[in-house]
């Protein structure tokens, strides 16, 4: 009967997380997502409790109580700027508890090699490489690792150390020892973290993204082992809808995701701009910035992670407020992989207050540029690069990008002349069209309202 209970509850918190996942695909919805998905895990956690033949519940609880209240105050004092580091923290400890799981069964002694060890190791691999990895870029989106590390013959040592994490995967599911066991996991953690090192700034959703999904694989394959379908379950749809997204996160950029892990993309981060031979960049002040804003017709705001390091989406929503107290028509265009995660932009423009019907993706608004009057571009680089389009020797040739040089007026939220953490020149900063108004992005768009309310 127990048994029947909880097959039956897990059938329930399957459903939840489904329905919950479902509904974050919308940004209307996702909130309401979000307490679908936690319904159905304490469904599952409370069931898992009745069990029968459960032991060590003081530790279980212990170990609810430490988590959970590391996570509810570390979630209460986040900014929202730094919600890529929390993803890709809390991603990692997914894949983490994944080969502790595996760790368990790996480490129990020699005994007949059954199919559920196998996958258990298989789960335990897939599961260190994307604790070690996350927490690689949870270091990097943090600043505490400010490069990308590469050196000759780097790829031939990543595929050695995997190569050497699966052999002694091998032996250790078949002889079960103990030193072989941790033989194993030094090498898979290691390769996470030689996986994740190279990775530039730029590629970091697709980075997320590919981690999310071993994160759910890893949990899928331990909750066979376990015989637990809600983990099953779970890991399975969090694995399909990671893969997915890393899919659609490298098709924005037009590159495979083989191109992303294993190219040196973007090698000199923050190179000195230098330009098209014969341009030069054209500086405007915000005085002149304001007026050009005030009496446009339609003003398309590009955001980009410029915009989340100044923390200035609330200043900008602020700005567009006042631009349509002008009588301005104010759109934002928002690249897919703007920022640091996806979606990492219209998760700061809906935390500032910007209303959902306001944000366009690339293909709903590409179209519009060429009838704006002004794209005011705020700390967005490759996205919005024409040279992707009319430049086959540049590394992002055949992006999709956002149109902004097509605006009849372009204006440039930028703090300094640097290229950009991609170190790749943008030749949108050169157009004829052009203006560069540089500065901290909070302190420029409060000198713009200002200038806006003098008018």
């Amino acid at each position: 009967m127990a048994e029947y209970v909880i097959d039956s509850s897990y059938f329930i918190a399957s459903i939840l997380f489904i329905v919950g996942l479902k509904r974050m695909s919308s940004p209307v919805t996702a909130r309401g997502g979000i307490w679908w998905a936690g319904a159905g895990m304490l469904v599952a956690i409370v069931s898992t409790l009745f069990t029968p033949g459960l032991q060590n519940f003081a530790l279980m609880l212990l170990a609810i109580a430490i988590g959970g209240g590391a996570a509810w105050a570390s979630g209460q004092r986040v900014g929202m700027t730094d919600m890529p580091q929390m993803v890709a923290l809390y991603n990692g400890m997914g894949g983490g508890a994944a080969a502790a799981i595996a760790a368990v069964e790996l480490l129990r002694g020699p005994g007949p090699v059954a199919a559920t060890t196998v996958i258990a190791a298989l789960g335990a691999l897939i599961g260190a490489v994307s604790f070690s990895g996350s927490m690689v870029a949870f270091a990097k989106l943090q600043g505490l690792i400010n490069r990308s590390w590469r050196f000759p013959g780097q790829q031939l040592l990543n595929l050695l150390v995997l190569a050497g994490a699966v052999v002694a995967g091998a032996a250790a599911v078949s002889a079960g020892s103990g030193p072989t066991a941790i033989l194993f996991f030094l090498l898979a953690v290691g390769y996470g973290v030689l996986m994740a090192l190279p990775i530039g700034g730029a590629d970091m959703p697709v980075l997320i993204s590919l981690f999310n999904a071993c994160t759910g694989i890893a949990v899928g394959l331990e909750g066979y082992v376990l015989n637990n379908a809600a983990m099953i379950i779970a890991g399975t749809v969090v694995g399909a809808a990671g893969s997915l997204l890393t899919q659609l996160m490298a098709k924005a950029m037009n590159r495979s995701l083989a191109h992303v892990l294993f190219s040196a993309f973007g090698e000199e981060p923050g190179a000195v701009s230098t330009g098209p031979v014969g341009k030069s960049l054209k500086p405007i002040d915000a005085t002149d910035a304001a007026i050009m804003l005030a009496y446009a017709g339609t003003v398309i705001v590009v955001p980009g992670y410029g915009m989340a390091v100044a923390q200035a989406q609330h200043k900008i929503w602020e700005l567009a407020k006042a631009l349509e107290a002008h009588g301005v028509e104010v759109l934002f265009a928002i690249h897919p992989v703007a920022g640091r995660m996806p979606g990492h932009m219209n998760v700061l423009l809906a935390e500032a207050g910007v209303p959902y019907d306001k944000l366009h993706d690339l293909d709903e608004i590409n179209a519009t540029f060429a009838h704006a009057d002004v794209a005011l571009v705020i700390g967005a680089n490759d996205v919005v690069n024409p040279s992707a389009r009319t430049d086959p020797t540049s590394p992002i040739y055949g992006m999709p990008i956002l149109n902004a040089d097509q605006a009849k007026n372009v204006i440039v939220i930028k703090r300094g002349r640097g290229a950009g953490f991609s170190g790749i020149e943008n030749a949108l900063f050169y157009g004829d069209n052009t203006r560069m108004l540089y500065g901290d992005a909070q302190d420029v768009v409060n000198h713009l309202i200002q200038e806006l309310k003098a008018l």
